[in-house]
């Protein structure tokens, strides 16, 4: 509990930790009603889940599937939203992001119980379903349209970040001092951060080739958002050969990287796990380079030969374990 001497009240904090979404999330807020906005925080993801869900047939992203080479789908304003920030990003020049992926992750399974290795019929049917052209977005309706029949959405590459960026700025307009999510990999964090003197989070980059909870170094960061993906996090063996879960939707199979994790450090959380994919697929140097954007503070890359790269911008930022 803590004391707001500027509005004169009294602020409490709480923290709560969920499953959802395949993974563990934990929340942790500095309001007069702590408890209150968790429970909503929650709540919101829970219809989130709901809604957004790439594997329940019930969800407004599975009706999209469903009906596709049949008819446009009506959805909520905010998956419209976006679906259409993923077809933008998906069709940038040289993106390795695609959200028409969805045949082919479905194909592989990778990470699943019932993951395999298809063939290569497979993976080349799969490839015929994965154009992003064949998403039309009818904004006046707010209808989303996949043309051909056996399409697809996996939004898995954006989704959490939008989340949280939503569910920090809920924390916001409530009149929350700090807050932060993390979504397994994806955090986002506001104002003062607790127990430590400078107000500075420390957020933790996991060490690939160690137990999770082990880190190459720690990020002091504030009011930003730091986004990792890696091969190292699922992973399949088929025939003696290891498989992860980062596909190349040039060829069906997995990206073909030296790299093995990808750090970014950005002001929205939604950028951050764009950029994570969007990049995936490049040199680590030129990863480096990409993430000169708008919004994006920089990142840090780990190689297949434990080399780690991080942009100049990070330097004060980085505590060494």
């Amino acid at each position: 509990m803590s004391f707001d001497a500027k509005e004169g009240i009294i602020m409490d904090e709480a923290n709560r930790t969920c499953y959802l979404m395949g993974t563990v999330i934990k929340l942790w807020v500095q309001h007069p009603h702590a408890e209150q906005l968790l429970s909503a925080a929650e709540q919101k993801l829970i219809d989130y889940e709901k809604r957004f869900s790439a594997n329940d047939q019930q969800s407004q992203l599975m009706r999209i599937s469903t009906f596709a080479g049949q008819r446009p789908v009506k959805v909520d304003y905010d998956l419209f939203e976006l679906i259409d920030l993923g077809k933008q990003n998906s069709q940038a020049p040289g993106s390795f992001l695609n959200i028409a992926i969805g045949p082919l992750i479905h194909s592989w399974q990778i990470g699943f119980s019932d993951a395999k290795e298809p063939t290569p019929a497979e993976v080349q049917a799969a490839l015929k379903l994965i154009n992003t052209d064949h998403i039309v977005l009818n904004r006046t309706d707010q209808t989303v349209f996949l043309t051909e029949p056996g399409m697809s959405l996996d939004l898995g590459s954006l989704a959490k970040g939008y989340f949280a960026d939503q569910i920090i700025a809920d924390f916001k307009m409530k009149g929350a001092l700090a807050g932060m999510i993390d979504l397994g990999g994806n955090i986002l964090t506001f104002g003062d951060a607790p127990e430590h003197a400078d107000h500075q989070w420390r957020i933790g980059i996991q060490n690939p080739f160690q137990p999770r909870g082990n880190y190459v170094l720690s990020l002091k960061i504030q009011n930003l958002s730091i986004v990792t993906s890696g091969i190292y996090e699922r992973q399949n063996t088929f025939h003696g050969k290891t498989f992860h879960h980062i596909f190349d939707q040039r060829t069906g199979y997995p990206v073909a990287t030296d790299v093995v994790s990808l750090s970014v450090i950005s002001e929205k959380s939604v950028d951050g796990e764009i950029w994570t994919t969007r990049l995936f697929g490049q040199s680590p140097q030129q990863m480096i380079i990409s993430l000169k954007q708008p919004g994006i503070i920089g990142g840090v890359v780990i190689t297949k030969q434990g080399d780690l790269l991080y942009s100049g911008a990070l330097k004060s930022l980085i505590e060494r374990r």
